[in-house]
């Protein structure tokens, strides 16, 4: 099952601090790579940049995070287009989405997903054949 990996799970993955959830979203991401079905988008691989090197409460170093960056492209990496815009501008609308919750779901759909990692949408929600998972609750 292809599974798209949103950034708070990667981040919930690599922080330490988080404990119980890091244990989950650590545990997945071990899945993932074994069974070679996690997928990203750039959008996700720029948002896991700056939150490595600004966000957390023990920023990671630059060169460790382009490290981090750079074990991902290892993935099936969707890069984002002019037309994925257009359509997660449209998914916004007609679904009452973050615009930027929308394009992961748009990026998802590209990949072949069959769901989404994430704790920043309603967890059992679908969206063209891609179901949201919470895999904190």
């Amino acid at each position: 099952m292809t599974t798209f990996v949103d950034t708070n799970v990667l981040l919930c993955a690599m922080d330490e601090d988080q404990g119980e959830r890091h244990r989950v979203a650590a545990e997945l991401m071990e899945q993932l790579w074994v069974s070679k079905e996690g997928v990203l988008s750039t959008q996700v691989l720029q948002e896991l940049y700056v939150n490595l090197t600004r966000k957390l409460r023990k920023p990671t170093p630059r060169a460790r995070a382009r490290a981090t960056i750079e074990r991902y492209m290892a993935w099936p990496v969707h890069q984002v287009t002019p037309e994925n815009i257009i359509s997660a501008a449209e998914l916004e609308q007609r679904h009452t989405l973050a615009f930027w919750d929308a394009l992961i779901v748009v990026a998802a759909q590209q990949l072949g997903a069959s769901r989404i990692l994430t704790e920043d949408m309603q967890d059992g929600r679908s969206f063209g054949g891609v179901r949201i998972e919470n895999p904190f609750t």
